[in-house]
């Protein structure tokens, strides 16, 4: 008779299959975590730079003379953006109607 040789498995113990799947669960979330705070910390100082810029230019002259229309825009928000008045904006440009900006047009700053 041939004898048959039978390995033994070594004894799992329940600690080692739930601490494993929970050690991944852990690092995943650690990973989304860190990856989230990365990028809306990109987005607060990519706003704090914008905001500089808009300081930067309401007291300086235009940099440029016209401005193109971007998605979204308002006559207010032009003004803000370039420092220059609502009032110059709107004698710069005797047709333009505020309330049909369009995304691409281009506005006289001076």
């Amino acid at each position: 008779m041939e004898a048959s040789i039978t390995q033994e498995k070594p004894p799992t113990s329940i600690v080692a299959r739930v601490l494993a799947p929970l050690a991944l669960v852990a690092v995943l979330v650690a990973l989304i975590a860190v990856l989230s705070s990365g990028l809306s910390d990109e987005g607060k100082r990519g706003d704090g730079e914008r905001r500089q810029q808009v300081e930067k230019k309401a007291n300086d002259e235009p940099k440029v003379a016209t401005y193109v229309v971007e998605p979204g825009d308002t006559v207010t928000s032009i003004s803000e953006k370039t420092g220059v008045s609502i009032e110059a904006i709107e004698q710069l440009n005797p047709d333009l109607d505020p309330q049909t900006l369009t995304s691409g047009q281009e506005i006289k700053l001076r």
